[in-house]
């Protein structure tokens, strides 16, 4: 795992980097020459913190029935096929 270190200027001018850098390890962004923040993948950060959640948990999240979710009807119907 490579431990990346970028100065909040350099996370500024080229996000890019930081976020390829991330999928490495973790990357220290520094703020007067002293480390501030850490930016990590999201999926290192649920090993981190043990957040793992399945499905059904992440669906019974609160809040989440105040979404409102109304898929469209879909019509199936049956044809005979045209073999001639």
């Amino acid at each position: 795992m490579a431990i990346t270190t970028l100065s909040s200027r350099e996370l500024n001018q080229d996000i890019g980097r930081a976020k390829k850098a991330a999928l490495q390890g973790p990357v220290v962004i520094t703020d007067r020459g002293r480390p501030a923040y850490v930016l990590l993948t999201f999926a290192q950060y649920q090993r981190l913190t043990g957040q793992q959640r399945s499905l059904a948990e992440a669906l019974a999240m609160p809040g989440l029935s105040d979404i409102p979710l109304e898929p469209p009807r879909v019509g199936i119907s049956s044809r005979i096929p045209d073999l001639s």
